[in-house]
């Protein structure tokens, strides 16, 4: 009897969670039928990853022109710091997803010293004890990778890892949508655009909680609620903060 209760619960929160998937990748899906902001929806992505896998935080990282990864989302200021000591240290699981275009998965970060020593150090002074990275792939071509971090050491489920994949696979499409490989430089020319909008949204993020005292997280917070209640692109409210176009008193109080 117990074993029969088990495995239709079991499959309950299998079907509860594939539908919370599936409404996740049709509401991201709808955003690229219309002019879009790139980065705001890639952040969008990670906080599903969160939401949706049995993980604590999330991040992206994309090629840029000169092929090297950048920093292009991430669900908390904890996984933001730990994808920027990736880059420097040029080593890490994102770094290798990238590299060989195959997922990394490091159920324990500690039992990897030996692979990615300073990012085992600095993983474990945030809190990280988890990492999964898969690589953003178009064809045979990786264009970044996602990360996906947990607290605790625990291994990552064989559902996680096919539904990651297939949010992975979503913000491929976010980034590439109407390109093909042929159209290298297109490509090339969109990721410097999302990047270069990254860019701003980070300087914007830090003058404004630099202003208000807030954290990163609750600088950027305010950001996108401010964008969605004037149906405007963080990136554009994130120049504006960055020319003193607005009225960042206003903006602070939320």
């Amino acid at each position: 009897m117990s074993t029969t209760s088990t495995t239709t619960d079991d499959l309950g929160g299998a079907s509860a969670r594939e539908a919370s998937l599936l409404t996740a990748l049709v509401g991201l899906a709808r955003t690229l039928v219309s002019d879009y902001d790139v980065v705001d929806v890639l952040d969008q992505l990670t906080a599903r990853c969160v939401e949706l896998l049995d993980v604590d935080a999330a991040g992206l990282m994309l090629a840029g022109h000169d092929g090297g990864l950048e920093v292009m989302s991430s669900s908390s200021e904890q996984a933001h710091q730990l994808e920027l000591h990736q880059l420097r240290d040029r080593q890490g699981p994102c770094v290798d997803a990238y590299r060989t275009g195959v997922g990394v998965h490091a159920d324990d970060v500690a039992a990897h010293g030996h692979r990615w020593p300073e990012f085992a150090a600095h993983a474990r002074e945030l809190g990280i004890h988890g990492v999964h990275a898969l690589p953003l792939r178009c064809n045979e071509r990786a264009i970044g990778a996602m990360n996906l971090f947990t607290t605790t050491p625990r291994p990552f489920p064989d559902a996680d890892v096919h539904a990651a994949q297939a949010l992975a696979d979503v913000a491929t499409t976010v980034v590439l949508q109407h390109r093909t490989l042929g159209e290298a430089q297109l490509i090339t020319e969109q990721l410097r655009t999302a990047l270069d909008s990254r860019i701003i949204i980070e300087q914007a993020k830090g003058a404004l909680a630099e202003r208000g005292g807030l954290s990163a997280d609750d600088a950027f917070a305010r950001m996108r609620r401010h964008a969605r209640r004037h149906h405007l692109k963080v990136t554009a409210v994130a120049q504006a903060v960055m020319s003193d176009a607005i009225d960042t008193a206003a903006l602070l109080r939320g």
